[in-house]
């Protein structure tokens, strides 16, 4: 059975977006799904969060629970009910919590991962990498920044938050299905990051994607934000 609302906070989220070609995104994702495509790219990216005092809404946060976590994340459109919606697709879950790995699929949405991680942070410098117990890899080194950057598709950081808030709607696959969740934060703030040092094992897997079609483009950083998960509505094989 699921929660109906989660509430907590997110301590620190880190986005590590990528730019990729359209076409390779779509081998990847299944249908409904298809990539929200920007200025010709589709938008991957990376979510390391880290969360505390996650429990039930109404309920004491001494009861709350905290963990690191890792997602793949991947900017999503489809058609429902004659509307077009959009979202994020996430293929992979990685939490530093042994609770969520049993959970996951049944509380909480999609297989989780059960992965070790390394976190520093300090003056405003963030280092956060992860292994996971199938041996997929995160890690990444960056620090605090006026500006997003002049390489990113992005005109402005502006334009890049405005983007990353409408992915709220985050599918996971778990076996047939693919189980929703809505992250709606009480308030929304993003600041610019600048990566000296990016590693994914699954976006450098050349398999998925091949060389010279995907690419690095930006990282936001979020901090000190109360927020709730609410479930929504899966979405099964039979929609396909």
């Amino acid at each position: 059975m699921k929660l109906p609302i989660i509430h907590g906070y997110i301590d620190r989220r880190i986005l590590v977006n990528f730019t990729a070609d359209p076409q390779v995104v779509q081998r990847i994702i299944p249908a409904p799904f298809r990539p929200k495509v920007y200025k010709d790219k589709a938008i991957v990216g990376i979510c390391l969060i880290r969360l505390k005092h996650i429990k039930p809404k109404g309920f004491p946060d001494l009861l709350g629970i905290s963990s690191e976590n890792g997602a793949h994340r991947i900017a999503v459109e489809w058609d429902e009910d004659g509307v077009t919606k959009e979202g994020v697709y996430i293929p992979r879950r990685d939490t530093s919590l042994r609770l969520n790995t049993l959970v996951g699929g049944r509380i909480f949405p999609g297989k989780h991962y059960l992965a070790k991680f390394n976190v520093k942070e300090g003056n405003g410098h963030y280092h956060v990498s992860f292994t996971s117990s199938d041996n997929t890899s995160i890690s990444v080194d960056a620090k605090k920044s006026d500006s997003l950057g002049s390489s990113s598709i992005f005109e402005n950081l502006e334009e890049a938050s405005a983007f990353f808030e409408k992915g709220a709607l985050g599918y996971s696959p778990n076996g047939k299905k693919y189980e929703g969740l809505n992250l709606q934060t009480y308030t929304w703030q993003v600041q610019p990051l600048d990566v000296q040092q990016v590693h994914s094992s699954f976006y450098e897997n050349e398999t998925l994607f091949p060389k010279g079609t995907i690419q690095f483009d930006n990282a936001l950083l979020m901090t000190d934000i109360e927020h709730e998960w609410r479930s929504i509505k899966n979405k099964t094989a039979n929609e396909v």
